[in-house]
């Protein structure tokens, strides 16, 4: 099995492949509605999910998200579907272990990727419960303990509430909350009014 710690690649292909499917299965007259992501709409939820496959791609083809838009242009998933392709490849040629710079500092790449993992699945935890589809990765749910794991070490609960953490206080999960709904607990987002 692979060490996900040291190559996300593959936990990345899996997550963005459900993310692109939830994208797709999103409805004409749902893109106005509300997510549990408070600053964000259905739409604009879409745009910024698409930016962070452009700046996914964009640490592995030139090691920095600078100059990379926080919401797209094109949300749809066919465009979603490209840039991760593009992602995928890049990510094949591109070490691991190469230093690049996101908005929270200078990283190795694997870790950067981890992030954008966590990021993918919180999102497409807000996306699924706004738009009433399957809210829980259906892939190896060793991913996502994976994600849950970095993220325990990555953002611990101390840290919410600091200057420049834009994380809200982990929320204790619910009786019987998956490992998907669990990940968003930690990232701040309660499922109230959400999940039935």
């Amino acid at each position: 099995m692979t060490n996900t710690a040291t190559d996300p690649r593959p936990a990345y292909a899996a997550v963005s492949a459900w993310m692109q499917s939830l994208l797709a299965g999103i409805t004409a007259d749902q893109f106005d509605k509300p997510t549990p992501c408070d600053e964000f709409d259905v739409r604009a939820l879409a745009q910024h999910i698409g930016a962070v496959g452009l700046r996914s791609v964009a640490l592995a083809e030139v090691a920095t998200v600078e100059g990379q838009p926080f919401l797209a242009d094109d949300y749809s998933a066919e465009a979603y579907g490209a840039t991760r392709e593009r992602a995928l490849e890049a990510w094949d040629v591109a070490p691991l272990g190469r230093e690049v710079t996101v908005p929270w500092g200078v990283v190795p790449g694997f870790a950067a990727l981890g992030m954008y993992i966590n990021e993918t699945l919180v999102h497409g935890w807000d996306l699924a419960v706004a738009t009433g589809q399957p809210a829980e990765f259906g892939g190896d749910p060793a991913v996502v303990e994976g994600a849950l794991a970095a993220v325990h070490a990555a953002l611990p609960a101390e840290i919410r509430g600091m200057e420049g953490v834009p994380f809200g206080p982990v929320v204790e999960p619910r009786d019987g909350a998956g490992p998907t709904e669990r990940l968003a607990n930690w990232n701040g987002r309660s499922a109230a009014g959400w999940v039935a």
